[in-house]
């Protein structure tokens, strides 16, 4: 996906998971100045994985599910997972998560 595309992604998936997280780590994440990481992973199969061991371990995340749209590549009309938000929450309960992932370049 182009850039852009990722970087709207990114936004939703962290609008998304913002608003699933408690008050204490909102309150907590804006009074702090609020950082964001992208990181990048092989594949939708790996995002999906992601995404399940931050429910499994009870962190406010989402994921973007995209239908029917023409930007992305090998477009074939089914649901795509194309970006997954975690947190906000202290990053230390990240770590186990995405410990050894590439930041998005």
């Amino acid at each position: 996906m182009t850039s852009g595309k990722a970087a709207s992604q990114a936004g939703h998936a962290f609008l998304d998971s913002f608003l699933t997280a408690s008050r204490d780590n909102t309150e907590a994440y804006l009074a702090d100045g609020g950082t964001k990481i992208v990181l990048t992973v092989p594949g939708e199969r790996e995002l999906c994985d992601l995404f399940h061991k931050a429910k499994q371990a009870k962190l406010p995340c989402a994921m973007v599910i995209e239908e029917n749209h023409v930007m992305l590549p090998h477009f074939d009309g089914s649901p795509v997972v194309t970006a997954i938000g975690i947190g906000p929450m202290p990053r230390i309960q990240a770590r186990p998560i995405t410990k050894g992932l590439p930041p998005l370049k």
